[in-house]
């Protein structure tokens, strides 16, 4: 059984942390990009969005130093309340027109961010090998419920805040400041340990080059990558041909609901089949849906596009996430996820700023088209050189025949 009665208050934890600090995350990245468009130009609309990233990414190695000295639960609480505050200062900055600190404060909700990631693999660590891939989804999926439910707040805020008094863009901070200590107060009751493992003697640049390390980041980079972009930029877009928060909430939560809504479905392929065709198949799902986003018009064609978007990506995600959490020896584990996260979020953050750059260039579908030729690259190159049979039912999967140890040949995908 899955969910052990021990397990049950720790993951019930982490996956309400990380809803909440999805749900505050989608509102803030939305409406900053909007925030700094109306006073910057449509160029620099993607500058807030991707500090926030940069933080994740800066928040991931931060976090991951801090947990082999504070517990768990201490070092989760320190990121929520950094996000708490960094959306109240967002909030702010909003009401007095000042970008400067709009970007500060995202710069703080990414730490918060970095949090939630994480928790995946603290929900990892509480599985035996064989499960970890179906744990990673179980965390990843109960971040559908603040993903997806977040947008559909963006319009209920902004009227809340404008009956206060405030901007309606201030609404979705405000917002934010709630769902952050509500993340906060929910890890009180999260896993109170450390991580448990000694110092990798391994340096940290050569962990990361590793084959299991080097195709996880290879994977996930792309995935965040293209998902990052082209999500980033489409709400921009919309506002630009006239549409209001209500139908950006509705394409938002239909590109959430693909992240999130099919993780524990996603975690059970990685389980049953290895990470290697959960991770192919979510490319392929990618270069689908930037073809589909690139050509789709009217009121169903980019919700649909986007939520295909987000599957592709949840497929590479959770793939990849179950290749270092099953494949890497124990001691080596922690120091390759952070390093991994920093390296996909700091990369992402320049996806998202330079993807309204393009957009305000070229047009929204250069930007898909150009994101679906790089996915059908990065596929081809990976099909190419990790060839494998995937195993046939009733075999053991990659990474079960030893618990907590390497099986590189099995899953060693390797980019270029």
């Amino acid at each position: 059984m899955l969910l052990h009665a021990k397990r049950v208050r720790p993951m019930a934890a982490l996956g309400s942390g990380t809803a909440l600090m999805n749900a505050s995350m989608a509102v803030a990245g939305a409406t900053g990009t909007l925030v700094a468009a109306d006073r910057l130009g449509a160029g620099w609309g993607g500058v807030p969005n991707a500090l926030g990233i940069a933080g994740t990414g800066l928040g991931a190695l931060t976090l991951t130093r801090l947990m082999g000295r504070m517990s768990r639960r201490g070092t989760l609480l320190l990121g929520y309340l950094s996000a708490a505050a960094g959306a109240c200062l967002a909030a702010v900055a909003v009401a007095h027109g000042d970008v400067a600190g709009l970007c500060l404060g995202m710069v703080l909700l990414g730490l918060g961010n970095a949090g939630a990631q994480l928790s995946r693999y603290a929900a990892a660590d509480l599985y035996p090998a064989g499960r970890r891939g179906t744990a990673i989804g179980l965390v990843v999926w109960s971040a559908a419920v603040g993903a997806v439910g977040g947008p559909l707040l963006l319009h209920p805020s902004g009227t809340v805040a404008g009956d206060l008094g405030f901007p309606v863009l201030a609404g979705p901070f405000l917002l934010a400041v709630l769902t952050c200590a509500g993340a906060a107060a929910a890890t009180t009751a999260g896993p109170r340990g450390r991580t448990g493992t000694p110092r990798s003697p391994v340096p940290l640049r050569k962990l990361v080059t590793t084959p299991v390390a080097r195709s996880a980041l290879t994977v996930m980079v792309t995935a965040q990558v293209v998902m990052v972009a082209v999500m980033t930029a489409a709400p921009l877009d919309m506002h630009l041909h006239g549409d209001g928060l209500a139908a950006v909430g509705m394409t938002l939560s239909a590109h959430t609901l693909g992240m999130f809504a099919l993780s524990p479905v996603t975690g059970r392929l990685v389980d049953r089949f290895g990470p290697r065709p959960v991770i192919l198949g979510g490319l392929l799902t990618l270069a689908l849906s930037t073809a589909l986003a690139a050509v789709a018009t009217g009121a169903l064609g980019r919700p649909l596009a986007l939520f295909l978007l987000g599957y592709g990506w949840n497929l590479c995600f959770v793939g990849g996430s179950g290749l270092l959490a099953r494949d890497l020896p124990e001691s080596e584990r922690p120091h390759a996820e952070g390093a991994v996260d920093a390296a996909v979020w700091m990369l992402a953050a320049a996806a998202s700023l330079l993807s309204t750059v393009v957009l305000s260039a070229g047009g929204y579908a250069v930007l898909a088209w150009a994101s679906c030729a790089l996915t059908l690259l990065i596929t081809l190159i990976l099909a190419r050189r990790g060839e494998r049979t995937p195993p046939a039912p009733g075999q053991t999967p990659p990474g079960d025949a030893v618990p907590g140890t390497r099986d590189a040949a099995a899953v060693d995908v390797r980019p270029p």
